[in-house]
């Protein structure tokens, strides 16, 4: 099904991610993902299959990130079926390119990875990517319709 070798474990699955990330390899991103999958980015942006995957994510690593670097912090499994698994990772991304402030510094986000087991391997049904906001609760629209994160704690 893809040109690396064999996932046999779902935990298995960020580590594989970050590894294809960190040698700016779209192909290794969009070869842990079935044809039909889903994936959705940080800002909500949807892509449904595995070619609009791979675009994304060759533009995004030429770009954006071309520079930076992920590691793995933490994995989570919840295996659904013998066949069906969840996957959280927590992961760090640090040397995106900087654009409107001087320095991106380091992010760090939550993927939640569905994946399906088929003839001894797994790939990705779907995957979403949401980044952590330290302190904060929710986000708000201000006047001018940017978005901002906010903490309801601080009225409190």
């Amino acid at each position: 099904m893809h040109l690396y070798k064999p996932i046999l474990q779902p935990q298995d699955i960020p580590e594989r991610f970050k590894e294809a990330w960190n040698r700016y390899d779209p192909n290794g991103i969009a070869d842990l993902f079935f044809d039909n999958a889903d994936f959705i980015n940080v800002t909500g942006k949807w892509w449904d299959n595995k070619k609009d995957i791979w675009k994304a994510h060759d533009f995004g690593l030429r770009l954006i990130f071309q520079h930076s670097k992920m590691e793995v912090l933490a994995v989570k499994v919840k295996m659904l079926t013998e066949n069906i698994a969840i996957v959280h990772a927590h992961m760090r991304i640090i040397g995106q390119t900087e654009k409107e402030v001087d320095n991106a510094g380091p992010r760090e986000t939550l993927f939640l990875f569905v994946a399906r087991k088929v003839n001894n391997e797994w790939l990705c049904e779907s995957a979403q990517n949401t980044d952590i906001i330290l302190g904060k609760q929710t986000n708000i629209r201000d006047e001018n319709g940017n978005l901002k994160s906010v903490s309801y704690k601080e009225k409190l």
